[in-house]
């Protein structure tokens, strides 16, 4: 099986310039220049790549969207998002600091489609060892003339700015990372107009993931059908999937994009540890709802995923064994979910922590017997459409799988006045 997002990692130190360039390294941005923008478009929307950020919207789609210089000429911004703060989530730092050179040619790639000649690296402040990989391979870029003005006599210009980010939970959400960029607050404003018309300094701006850019230059050098057919769904390519939890092999494994919880669990995770039993998983970080057993043979893409009652996301599984309680698991989320909230809009602002506090209360054994109506009342009231972001529709799809899945451990909690794992 072909796994080209990971087939450079080694021990150690990552590739340098020279050694990525001996494996075929940059040849896709040489490849890249020599088309049009609008034929690599093109061909990442004929590859079917979705997003890897979390919601699997099409790429090449989402490239089309930003207005071409003839329709609005002047400045345009391209963000490549490493601000990965999702609870359990990993993927893009080990790509980030395993081969930072494929990251860095996608998002050259990525910038010249769209006619951007400023790009931004946007990166978690906590992950110093990627942010020296990253600035190295740049410098490397600019020397052999792959970033900066003409490159390689094109006539093209990018330029890559590496910047950390100030660590909040936030700054993962689009608006609030581009007002973040800009030195302002970082809280979400309205989705319009568009960023794509309307981002960075008011200008057409593109923003995506880490690993959905390090996907590009392997599309560029070996087609969309080649792609395609990496898959066992009708999602392309491979995705890094990430499992943390009570496993006897936690970690994170390049796989065929469709590969089913059970396969990914059992045969790369290594199952439960010994003397503990699956209860359920989170499959794509904090931020999504709880699948159980019923739901382990569920291919892990976007849309089966989603008829199964939850989220691909990240595709970073959480998993919750039968000693770990899901009220007291649910509350840590909840509490990291009300601390990260900006404040920006009042049912996020009071109700997380409104949430995390009666959550605590059936941990410490002083929970209500209306308590369940009221957390129910806010799975409702701060779900989709309530709040000016997703945080706190995110925050509340564990909550509200967890009440079906696991009633009987929250009731439990309140008439037992206890925690009953403890």
């Amino acid at each position: 099986m072909e796994k080209p997002l990971t087939a450079n990692f080694r021990p150690g130190e990552p590739l340098s310039l020279k050694e990525y360039e001996k494996l075929g390294g940059y040849q896709a941005l040489r490849t890249a220049l020599k088309m049009g923008p609008d034929e690599i478009i093109q061909l990442i929307s004929q590859s079917n790549l979705r997003g890897r950020g979390g919601a699997g919207f099409p790429t090449g789609t989402k490239w089309s969207a930003v207005p071409s210089p003839k329709d609005l000429p002047g400045t345009r911004y391209f963000i490549a998002d490493a601000d990965e703060m999702e609870p359990g989530t990993f993927k893009d730092r080990l790509l980030m600091e395993g081969d930072p050179h494929q990251f860095l040619e996608g998002v050259i790639i990525g910038s010249y489609a769209i006619h951007a000649e400023e790009a931004f690296i946007f990166l978690r402040w906590e992950y110093t060892l990627a942010q020296s990989r990253l600035k190295s391979a740049i410098s490397e870029a600019y020397s052999r003339g792959y970033l900066g003005n003409d490159i390689m006599g094109t006539g093209v210009n990018v330029r890559v700015h590496l910047h950390v980010s100030a660590g909040r939970y936030i700054c993962g959400e689009g608006t609030a990372l581009v007002n973040s960029l800009e030195g302002k607050r970082a809280v979400p404003h309205s989705k319009v107009p568009r960023q794509t018309d309307c981002g960075l300094w008011g200008r057409p701006t593109l923003m995506n993931n880490v690993e959905t850019l390090c996907n590009v230059p392997h599309i560029i050098n070996n087609g969309p059908e080649w792609f395609k057919n990496l898959s066992n769904s009708k999602d392309g390519g491979t995705k890094i999937y990430a499992v943390s939890g009570k496993v006897k092999r936690p970690g994170a494994w390049e796989l065929p994009m469709g590969t089913t919880i059970r396969e990914i669990l059992e045969e790369n995770a290594g199952g439960m540890r010994d003397g503990l039993k699956f209860r359920g998983v989170m499959p794509g970080g904090a931020s999504t709802d709880f699948l159980v057993e019923q739901h382990l043979d569920v291919k892990m893409d976007y849309d089966s995923v989603q008829k199964a009652g939850s989220r691909l996301g990240t595709g970073t599984m959480i998993v919750l064994d039968d000693q770990t309680c899901p009220v007291g698991m649910v509350h840590n989320l909840e509490h990291f979910f009300a601390r990260e909230s900006c404040g920006w809009c009042t049912p996020c602002r009071e109700g997380l922590p409104w949430v995390a506090s009666i959550l605590k209360a059936m941990e410490e054994g002083h929970g209500q017997p209306d308590d369940l109506d009221v957390l129910r009342f806010h799975t409702k009231h701060l779900g989709p459409g309530r709040t000016y972001c997703a945080l706190a529709p995110g925050a509340m799809e564990p909550l509200q799988s967890a009440l079906v899945y696991f009633r009987e451990d929250f009731e439990r909690h309140i008439t037992e006045k206890r925690c009953p794992w403890r």
